[in-house]
């Protein structure tokens, strides 16, 4: 979000967020954040057993984008999605490479296969 040099609020290092959480790190009311979920599909968040959203770092990243784009852009609803849709693929990607084998796998890798090495001495 921030390739024109705006700063981005830090988000804490956790694996979920509640939606009040989310919306003091965005700055806008929970009802905003639930408005934005019915209008960018990509946001997705988990309900738990009490139905609570639980928001993950991904879906806050995509909240602080879609806030920039509305707020500071000034883009209608359906221009943040378009400007969304346009960035989405390789974004995606980069996003299931993570998932599948998280930020860097090369270590891993190598202990990985010097394990199997040993296994094979």
């Amino acid at each position: 979000m921030d390739t024109e040099g705006d700063p981005k609020p830090e988000i804490p290092d956790k694996l979920y967020f509640r939606i009040g959480e989310v919306s003091k790190l965005l700055d806008v009311e929970p009802y905003v954040v639930r408005f934005w979920e019915t209008e960018f599909s990509g946001l997705a968040p988990k309900k738990s057993d009490t139905g609570q959203r639980l928001f993950r770092r991904k879906d806050v990243e995509l909240l602080l984008r879609i806030k920039h784009l509305l707020y500071e852009k000034r883009f209608t609803i359906e221009g943040a999605r378009q400007a969304l849709v346009k960035r989405a693929p390789k974004e995606a990607l980069v996003e299931k490479q993570r998932e599948l084998f998280g930020p860097d796998p090369l270590p891993a890798i190598k202990e990985e296969l010097r394990s199997l090495l040993e296994l094979l001495k």
